[in-house]
């Protein structure tokens, strides 16, 4: 069985699959997409960022200079992208675990004993 990705990690890969972004806007994208969940907070933003890029996930793809400080984009890899989609997979497959059980246990059960 594979470790399950951290929820941070997986709403940060969520976050670039539609284009490259730089810190903030990951953090603010992350926090949409999670519905207010994950509020990453910046030194545990780059922490993370560090580790997806060295399990070659994400990439710096380019850097800009804002305000006289560096502003680095991020993308993700078709490793990080193969990845995320897995993860999404699995979270379908045990959701599917209780919503089925659940529309089981709300069907009509057929009567008993009438002919």
């Amino acid at each position: 069985m594979t470790s399950r990705m951290r929820e941070p990690s997986y709403f940060i890969l969520a976050s670039l699959q539609d284009e490259p972004l730089h810190g903030y806007a990951i953090i603010t994208q992350a926090a949409d997409l999670s519905q207010g969940r994950v509020r990453l907070a910046t030194g545990t933003l780059y922490a993370a960022l560090d580790r997806l890029a060295g399990e070659g996930m994400i990439e710096s793809v380019r850097e800009e200079i804002v305000n006289g400080r560096a502003r680095r984009y991020y993308a993700l890899t078709p490793a990080g992208d193969a990845a995320l989609r897995a993860e999404a997979e699995a979270l379908t497959q045990a959701a599917r675990v209780v919503t089925d059980r659940a529309v089981r246990r709300a069907a009509p059960r057929p009567a008993v004993g009438l002919a």
